[in-house]
């Protein structure tokens, strides 16, 4: 795990000295979970920042009629945390839960904040991940207004390359906000196509 990350962090450019690096892995809990374990449940407070070194996370929330709502796939090489809970140490209104057996690496947020004071670049690394998470975050909810269902799925098939094969159908209509009869149908028209 500890090599995974290390080599994503060389790969991001961030100017990091050997002993920043070290300093970062070194203040991070390793972790393998199982398939269809939760780590964050809703109404606990959000206390971690989570590395996928191997497998596939996924953030969701149960609407009030039972239906799930998924908000965020986290396949390898990405981070994921509710951002509003860890920042504002309130109850998280989402669930993050293992798709599959999964390797991770996760810091508490003392640990953390203790970091971004210590190595700045780090720090802005770590700004340029919140702002990059938000512009994500807009697109898709101007995406969920302006798009057609067909639309809305050619942008995840470029988004989440390979995640087909690797989660339900039925997860991905709930991420897309359309049914699963829909876009069975948009995929088998898709099929249809001629190979361009």
């Amino acid at each position: 795990m500890l090599a995974i990350f290390e080599n994503y962090i060389k790969n991001q450019n961030l100017a990091l000295s050997e002993e920043e690096i070290a300093m970062i892995t070194a203040a991070a809990v390793e972790r393998t979970v199982s398939k269809k374990q939760i780590l964050l449940q809703a109404g606990e407070i959000c206390r971690h920042k989570i590395f996928i070194t191997r497998g596939f996370l996924r953030t969701y929330r149960i609407g009030a009629d039972g239906t799930e709502h998924i908000m965020q796939f986290s396949p390898e090489l990405n981070w994921t945390t509710d951002g509003e809970s860890y920042t504002h140490r309130t109850p998280s209104s989402y669930i993050i839960e293992a798709l599959e057996d999964s390797q991770l690496m996760i810091w508490n947020r003392d640990r953390f904040d203790t970091l971004l004071q210590t190595i700045p670049n780090l720090r802005t690394y770590s700004e340029q991940l919140i702002s990059r998470h938000l512009h994500l975050s807009r697109n898709r909810l101007y995406q969920t207004f302006s798009a057609t269902p067909a639309e809305k799925y050619e942008d995840f098939l470029q988004a989440y390359p390979g995640i087909l094969s690797r989660v339900p159908l039925r997860m991905v209509a709930s991420y897309l906000g359309v049914s699963l009869k829909t876009l069975t149908r948009i995929r088998q028209a898709q099929l249809r196509q001629p190979v361009k």
